[in-house]
Parts: C-alpha cells; sequence; structure tokens
C-alpha cells in the first residue's frame, strides 16, 4: 500500500479525471493551474515525488507523457480506477494500427487508399484501445501539446462527453478538436487562439464524428 500526502492524492486524483474525461493527462501547467501553484516547476515537484512512490511513470521529454500505476494507494485508487494507463505486461501482443493520411471527401476514413502504413505499438502507451493513427494536421490544437506531424491514436465512436478531443469530419475536411455540445448545437473547439470554433448542428448531414482521441505519438528527432 503506497502512503501519499494529501497533495499528493489530489495530483492522482487530477491525473485520473483528466485520463478519464479526455483520454490525456494533464500538463505540468494544467496541474499547476487547477492546483494554484505559482509554476509548473511546482507541479513537477509533486509528479517526481509520486513517480519515487511508485504511483504513477513519467516518460521525460513529453508534456503529458505521466502514466498511472495499477498499484493500491492510501488514495482509494485501485485497480480499476488505474487501469486506463497501467504498465504494460511483457506478454502483451503489440497493436497493429492503420496510420490514416488526407482523407478524401466521401469515402470512409479508414479506406485503403487513405491507409499510408501500418504501426505496431505498445497498447499501455494509450488510455483505451485505438482503431487507428492519425497524422495531424496544422497547429489548431498546439496548446493540448498536439502538434503538426504528431500521430493521434483513434478510437472508432458516434458519441463523445463534452470536454474530450474528437476527430470530426465536416464536409470535406476532417478535423480534430476539443468538444462541445449544448442542445443540437456542436462546438468544436481549438487550443490555440488563433483559430475559431466551428459551429454545427448535430443534424446536418456533412457532419460525423469519426473517432475520440485516446492517445499521441511523436517521432523525436
Amino acid at each position: 500500500m503506497i502512503k501519499l500526502t494529501a497533495r499528493q492524492e489530489q495530483i492522482l486524483n487530477l491525473i485520473r479525471e483528466a485520463i478519464e474525461n479526455t483520454g490525456f493527462p494533464p500538463t505540468r501547467a494544467e496541474i499547476a493551474a487547477e492546483l494554484g501553484f505559482r509554476s509548473a516547476n511546482a507541479a513537477e515537484e509533486h509528479l517526481q515525488a509520486l513517480a519515487r512512490k511508485g504511483a504513477i511513470e513519467i516518460s521525460p521529454g513529453t508534456s503529458r507523457g505521466i502514466r498511472l500505476r495499477d498499484l493500491n494507494t492510501d488514495s482509494g485508487l485501485g485497480r480499476s480506477s488505474a487501469r486506463q494507463m497501467a504498465l504494460p505486461h511483457l506478454a502483451l501482443m503489440q497493436l497493429s494500427l492503420p496510420l490514416v493520411g488526407r482523407v478524401a471527401a466521401g469515402s470512409p476514413i479508414l479506406a485503403q487508399e487513405h491507409i499510408e502504413a501500418t504501426y505496431s505499438v505498445d497498447p499501455s502507451l494509450f488510455s483505451s484501445k485505438p482503431d487507428y493513427l492519425l497524422k495531424v494536421r496544422g497547429l489548431s490544437m498546439r496548446d493540448a501539446g498536439i502538434m503538426d506531424g504528431d500521430l493521434l491514436a483513434v478510437k472508432k465512436v458516434d458519441s463523445a462527453k463534452n470536454g474530450q478531443i474528437v476527430v470530426a469530419r465536416l464536409g470535406d475536411d476532417v478535423t480534430v478538436k476539443r468538444y462541445k455540445k449544448s442542445g443540437s448545437v456542436i462546438e468544436l473547439l481549438p487550443e490555440n487562439p488563433d483559430f475559431k470554433p466551428i459551429r454545427v448542428d448535430s443534424s446536418q448531414e456533412d457532419f460525423a464524428l469519426e473517432g475520440l482521441a485516446v492517445g499521441l505519438l511523436r517521432a523525436w528527432g
């Protein structure tokens, strides 16, 4: 049983809730803002303490490289709440995921002509099992840590919760945005002030949800 301070329990809960609600762990800046820290460095110190206690694993060089360990703690976070980001078991098979590049208008996103390559990846990298990888184009989600050229892991869904990051089709375009629905109006919100929100009606024939973001891969170097 891991013994945590009250602040560490609070941060662990924040990480778990972010993963459950959006598919991504929070950045240091988001943790600092949520908990009223003066800087992201304070959040980093608490994360390092959690890592030393074995409650999380930190991947260096990534803004959202935080993974919950599948361990019991005094905070009451047991195996069920940590399962989304559990560490890999050596016997786990690699996932084989198609990489989708540019998508032609009117054709299914997983149509053969859209698939540029197939990647074998560790399933423990994702908050839930993805169905494909989508090559991100543009910087509209920059402040969510999603950059041009990143590979977004996507799980096919036909509905989403407010605040989740989704892949949506709008006529001839496929876009990655944060989802917000009020009544029949859907807003697709960018994470970059240089871009404007997109408003659509859920009944529009040219609108469809293509999936939910469950992770991110980035080529370094």
